[in-house]
């Protein structure tokens, strides 16, 4: 089933680097992925996560971009789309609708998370401005009240960037949105380096210890971390593929999406290790008498700050900057995964977009309320499956489809356009069989990290 006709797509290749790299970096980037490798070994960890990326994660990007391009439509008639069978048809559409789970699960909690952020920029900003919040203190003080502030502004933001489609929203808020990241993080970058103590936390980072390599928690932990950090099996690779010109060359593309997404992950890493090892410094307790990390799913919220209120005047205004470079990543990504179910129902019922984005967003954010009003006991089940289970699972289902159900020469032609060596080149002789039997069986291997854990 093909959109092409009506379809909107991406106005430039800039615009579709920016957008589905701007998808793929967020909290997993510079929440998740410093913590990562403060918990597992520092430079040990960022070696085996770079590897991993290369090797695993860049191989299943393009195989998702290729299936939302070939399809030209939403998830579930992009998989459709991969095969003539009557009986295949209805199995990918299954698979279809397991991965635009995997969005709309993931926004619920995610947008809570995003809701976190916005408190604490405001509570920054308010700082500086002489307490237009009062002092600030309950938009960093964890209550339900502060939560759904936080939860329902994140959510108004995502669905008015959405709404103005691909050209006129997604397009033109990420083409504004990342380069304002990568330049308010070289601002810090730079601030932090120039603190007490954080030369330490830079050679802990990128000096590793080659005997922790092969530990098989630490891989396990950099796959996954690959894994969320490209949204692999997120499904918003594949819809931004199919905004994606067939003039393109999609493997460059998605090489370009992975060096940007990997890029700003590294650029995070060289942020909050020097940051943390500046924090101890200035007396907060980063490890425990162990080794291990404290408060590592908390890491930003409590351990930054602290260390941004030790350096006076200065720490608030970079406070101020750094909660509004999450906020940022945070929306660049939210925007994709609302995208996924929008995209759906548009196409679909042929309803517009401005009404779907607004009822799906809601629709999402009444269960985000649900997990902020149980929150105990639903905000961590709901991350870990989403994250541990179904991510992994429909990675593995796309991977799948595209390997072993997509034909060997409707994949050729559709590589081969933006590509036309495709076929002679070493990327076509290699990804089809790389994708075929040795990706299948590395996402099974993280599949059955999380369940033996």
């Amino acid at each position: 089933m093909s959109q092409s006709a009506s379809r909107d797509l991406f106005a430039s290749r800039l615009g579709f680097i920016l957008s589905a790299s701007g998808a793929a970096v967020g909290l997993g980037n510079i929440w998740g992925f410093p913590t990562q490798v403060a918990s597992n070994g520092g430079g040990a960890f960022l070696l085996v996560y770079l590897l991993l990326i290369v090797f695993v994660a860049f191989p299943m990007l393009v195989v998702e971009m290729a299936i939302g391009r070939q399809g030209q439509a939403n998830p579930v008639d992009s998989v459709r789309a991969l095969s003539d069978s009557a009986f295949v048809k209805r199995v990918g559409s299954g698979v279809g609708w397991l991965g635009l789970s995997v969005p709309s699960v993931v926004l619920a909690f995610y947008s809570i998370v995003g809701g976190w952020i916005v408190c604490f920029f405001l509570a920054s900003l308010s700082k500086l401005a002489g307490g237009f919040f009062g002092d600030g203190t309950w938009l960093e003080t964890f209550s339900v009240g502060r939560n759904l502030l936080g939860t329902l502004i994140f959510y108004v933001l995502t669905i008015l960037i959405v709404q103005g489609g691909v050209k006129q929203g997604i397009e033109k808020w990420s083409t504004r949105l990342m380069p304002a990241l990568f330049i308010l993080f070289a601002v810090l970058f730079i601030y932090i380096l120039m603190q007490d103590g954080a030369i330490d936390g830079l050679k802990q980072y990128l000096i590793p210890d080659f005997s922790k390599v092969w530990d098989k928690d630490l891989i396990l932990a950099a796959m996954g971390q690959g894994f969320f950090s490209l949204t692999i099996g997120g499904c918003s690779m594949l819809i931004y593929g199919s905004y994606l010109s067939k003039k393109e060359n999609l493997p460059k593309m998605a090489m370009s999406v992975t060096l940007v997404d990997t890029g700003v992950a590294f650029i995070a890493g060289l942020v909050v290790m020097p940051a943390m090892f500046v924090a101890m410094k200035n007396g907060v307790e980063i490890y425990a008498s162990d080794g291990h990390l404290l408060n590592a799913d908390t890491l930003v919220f409590r351990v930054l700050p602290m260390m941004f209120d030790s350096l006076g005047i200065w720490g608030q205004i970079f406070s101020a900057v750094f909660f509004l470079l999450l906020t940022i990543a945070a929306l660049t990504s939210s925007i994709s995964m609302l995208e996924c179910p929008v995209s759906l129902v548009s196409e679909r019922l042929q309803v517009g977009r401005s009404l779907t984005t607004w009822i799906l967003g809601g629709f999402i954010a009444v269960g985000s309320i649900v997990i902020l009003l149980n929150f105990s006991a639903l905000f961590g089940l709901v991350v870990k499956v989403a994250t541990q289970y179904l991510q992994p699972l429909a990675a593995l289902m796309f991977c799948l489809f595209g390997g072993w159900v997509w034909s060997r020469r409707s994949k050729i032609e559709e590589l081969e356009q933006g590509f036309p060596e495709y076929a002679q080149h070493w990327f076509g002789k290699l990804w089809p069989v790389y994708v075929k039997f040795v990706c299948p069986l590395l996402v099974i291997t993280v599949l059955w990290g999380a369940l033996s854990s």
